[in-house]
């Protein structure tokens, strides 16, 4: 059950002392100042108000923490979730999107139980690029009107309605709004190049801050925008489940859980990758799935593993998962203590911390990189980013999924060769079989050898050689050395195969079979005790056995 140990327990059982706490407390304090702005713009960003944002970085920042299988993992809402949480918002209402939330965590918390942890690493580059690169393109767009303080009532959901009503509407742009934007974007672009240490968006707030209540700017702020905004933790309560709204919001709950998923192993991968430890990807799932059942209670978002606040953990010093347990503590520090600080932030302050986070997450070399690669990989990235774009990230995420998976196993069918040997310096022949199969064979035996995986994309070849042989041979070789594995459409493909050989009275001998297509051979009836069919270890064995047959008969 090592797989299913929280990091946490594992930490305290190695021992834990003072100077590691004092560590993890300095690195949770770093990561609190950073994730402050962050979780609130990020809510506001997603239609929620602020305190969603931050009740969110208390109760699911703490249980990541606490139960996942990273140990400098940090947890809260991320600029993953936007797109699909706005939607939800505006088409169910904020009880619908706890809905949709609740499912998810229970559908991560299934997945980690059984397993699927490990699976979730095979989704396509092309794909994860594609898709982050169009919600970073999105979480833009939506600032727009706040950064500039636009006169509009109501900004449309779809990105070119949305952009044509921000270009009608450029005549209002309000310019102390803008100034007031324009700073805090580049004091944090500042403070990153010259000051990294610095956290930049904290600064950028305080400024902000401090100068339209100085100067007493007619800017829209936190206060103006949510002037009955909610302070403290709320009372833990369950969402109204029914079946209609389980059903209705299924979907929903399913890109939620993708995109924790997702998101949790790929931050828990650089986390990997920066401290040289190992996360439990399973384990990571089931903590995720519960600390979004956590969020939900308190009324929050959803939550999954932030790259940037994990990376910023690492560096400030965390080293166990206490580090960001303590993070969630100095966050609910603010919210009970300084919450009224909050009213006076200006809105475009906050837009210009989501542009930086929408660049960051854009991850615009490694799209141009991709941009470079072979076409099938470039139609996959620029297709899921167009439809995340302009349709929808559930349809971007099934199209772009269902499309590389078609061009991999494209691929793979051309990879898979099969050959009777009258093609010389085969890939079969540099691997180590016979040179020249077809040597001394006999008269009346005919042998064929399948070289790689053999699954549905590849299933009809063999039977379209059966047919272009143009004679019925006495005796089939069939050689399997090189062949690692048969899907249910490979093993069916070779069943019929020999269904089709002992109809026309020929004998079949398959020779180098490995464990796992025998296995599968042995599911679909066929083993060495029928009549007709035989299993041999090698080819020499089943050319030695093919001649005794002819003579024989």
């Amino acid at each position: 059950m090592q797989g299913f140990t929280p990091k946490f327990i594992t930490t305290m059982r190695e021992g834990y002392n003072f100077s590691l706490f004092r560590s993890d407390s300095v690195a949770g304090l770093t990561v609190a100042i950073v994730a402050l702005p962050l979780s609130m713009a990020l809510a506001i960003a997603s239609g929620a108000s602020p305190d969603k944002g931050l009740v969110t970085a208390v109760i699911a920042g703490f249980l990541i923490s606490f139960l996942g299988g990273s140990r400098v993992q940090i947890g809260g809402p991320t600029g993953a979730f936007v797109v699909v949480v706005f939607n939800v918002i505006a088409e169910h209402g904020y009880d619908g999107l706890l809905i949709a939330t609740f499912m998810a965590g229970l559908i991560l918390i299934a997945a980690g139980a059984f397993r699927v942890g490990r699976l979730i690493k095979f989704i396509p580059h092309p794909v994860v690029t594609g898709f982050t690169a169009g919600i970073a393109l999105i979480i833009a767009s939506s600032q727009v009107k706040d950064f500039l303080g636009l006169s509009l009532e109501n900004v449309p959901a779809g990105f070119l309605p949305k952009w044509q009503a921000y270009f009608g509407a450029m005549t209002s742009v309000h310019i102390a709004t803008f100034l007031v934007g324009l700073g805090a974007l580049c004091v944090i672009v500042a403070l990153k190049k010259f000051a990294p240490r610095l956290p930049g968006f904290l600064v950028a707030i305080v400024l902000a801050s401090l100068t339209v209540a100085l100067l007493q700017l007619p800017v829209e702020t936190i206060g103006t925008r949510f002037p009955d905004m909610a302070t403290g933790l709320p009372t833990p309560s369950l969402p109204d489940l029914t079946w209609a709204k389980i059903t209705e919001l299924l979907p929903a709950a399913f890109t939620i859980a993708f995109l924790a998923g997702i998101e949790a192993l790929l931050s828990a991968v650089v986390a990997d990758g920066m401290t040289g430890t190992r996360h439990r990807s399973n384990q990571e799932l089931i903590g995720q799935g519960v600390a979004n059942l956590g969020s939900v209670l308190f009324g929050g978002l959803p939550a999954t593993g932030a790259i940037a606040r994990t990376a910023t953990n690492i560096k400030a010093g965390g080293k166990t998962p206490v580090a960001g347990m303590m993070h969630a503590l100095f966050v609910l520090l603010f919210i009970l203590f300084a919450s009224d600080f909050m009213a006076y932030v200006p809105m475009a302050a906050l837009a210009a911390i989501l542009f930086v986070v929408a660049w960051g997450m854009s991850e615009f070399d490694r799209f141009v990189v991709l941009l470079r690669m072979p076409n099938s990989d470039r139609a996959v990235l620029l297709l899921t980013f167009g439809l995340t774009v302009l349709v929808d990230l559930t349809v971007a995420i099934g199209v772009g999924v269902t499309l590389a998976s078609l061009l991999f196993m494209a691929r793979m069918s051309d990879t898979v060769q099969l050959e009777n040997g009258q093609s010389p310096n085969s890939d079969a022949e540099r691997e180590g079989e016979d040179p020249g199969q077809r040597d001394d064979l006999p008269k009346d035996v005919e042998v064929f050898r399948i070289n790689g995986p053999v699954f549905f994309g590849v299933a009809g070849e063999l039977l379209d050689a059966m047919r272009k042989i143009g004679r019925t041979p006495k005796v089939i070789i069939l050689r399997m050395r090189l062949v690692p594995m048969l899907d249910a459409s490979g093993v069916t493909m070779i069943k019929e195969f020999i269904d089709q050989a002992r109809l026309s009275g020929t004998e079949i001998i398959l020779s180098g079979v490995q464990n796992q297509p025998r296995e599968m051979l042995t599911r679909v009836g066929l083993s060495s005790d029928q009549p007709g069919m035989y299993f041999k270890g090698d080819y020499r064995s089943a050319l030695k056995l093919a001649r005794e047959l002819t003579l024989a008969s």
